[in-house]
């Protein structure tokens, strides 16, 4: 039997923080690959240059500035994209590597509530969507923190267990429906902004962590995964993926060249 052609529904994506490293080069991917993508993210200037770019090169892409936490601003931005078939969450981040003695709790709830409410919220909302298009993908963008512990990463692996978890109920309890749940589990991946976010805006700390790194992944190496993962066969379910650079064998083993 031949497989239905992807209805129009289904080739529109939602990507959460879309203004810079995986998410932006995810939604250049997705692009390319066919979807029309819908950009969002906080900073309303850096998605807008990318909607521009995108559209530039012939493709069909529209900013909509949104904050993940803001449960009201995800359910109006629901309301006004009721097409959808992929939806990726990649909103999130890590702030600081305090041990657990002397982390930030402000810390901790900002995290927790970016990397897993926020993820909550979108895909709550966006869920009925997706089950209507007949041919819907939810894709959580985890961290191998979310499948391994390490010191000074308490508040980070916290969170990304809890988003690992959500992707994994949420498959068992929409299972014979028609939308799929992924998770990428990217490990060491070298972007702009990430460590240095960590960190506070420090950059030497930031540079550290990929000292003697001769290849951590890069952000287009992650959205390359992802996009593989989106536009398999319809009845082909990517539950997991790990995807780390050759040099990483876990959160805790590095091969550095000092």
């Amino acid at each position: 039997m031949t497989a239905a052609a992807p209805s129009a529904a289904s080739r529109i994506a939602v990507v959460t923080g879309a203004s810079s490293g995986i998410g932006a080069a995810t939604a250049r991917r997705l692009a390319a690959a066919g979807y029309r993508v819908v950009l969002t993210a906080r900073r309303k200037d850096r998605i807008e240059a990318l909607a521009e770019e995108l559209t530039a090169a012939g493709h069909s892409a529209t900013a909509y500035a949104l904050d993940v936490t803001d449960r009201a601003a995800v359910d109006e931005f629901a309301t006004a994209f009721r097409t959808i078939g992929v939806l990726v969450n990649n909103a999130g981040g890590a702030l600081g590597a305090d041990p657990v003695a002397t982390g930030d709790p402000e810390d901790w709830r900002r995290m927790y509530e970016t990397n897993v409410l926020g993820t909550l919220n979108v895909t709550q909302a966006l869920l009925p969507a997706l089950t209507a298009s007949g041919d819907g993908t939810v894709v959580v963008v985890s961290s191998t923190a979310g499948h391994g512990t390490y010191e000074g990463g308490g508040g980070y692996v916290a969170a990304k267990h809890a988003e690992h978890v959500l992707a994994e109920t949420l498959r068992l309890e929409i299972v014979g429906t028609p939308v799929r749940v992924v998770e990428i589990a990217p490990g060491m991946v070298r972007t702009e902004e990430f460590a240095l976010t960590r960190f506070g805006g420090d950059t030497a700390k930031a540079a550290k962590v990929y000292e003697g790194v001769a290849e951590p992944l890069t952000a287009d190496d992650v959205a390359d995964t992802i996009t593989w993962a989106v536009t398999r066969p319809s009845h082909v379910n990517v539950d997991l993926m790990v995807v780390r650079p050759r040099a990483q064998a876990s959160n805790t083993k590095v091969h550095r060249e000092l």
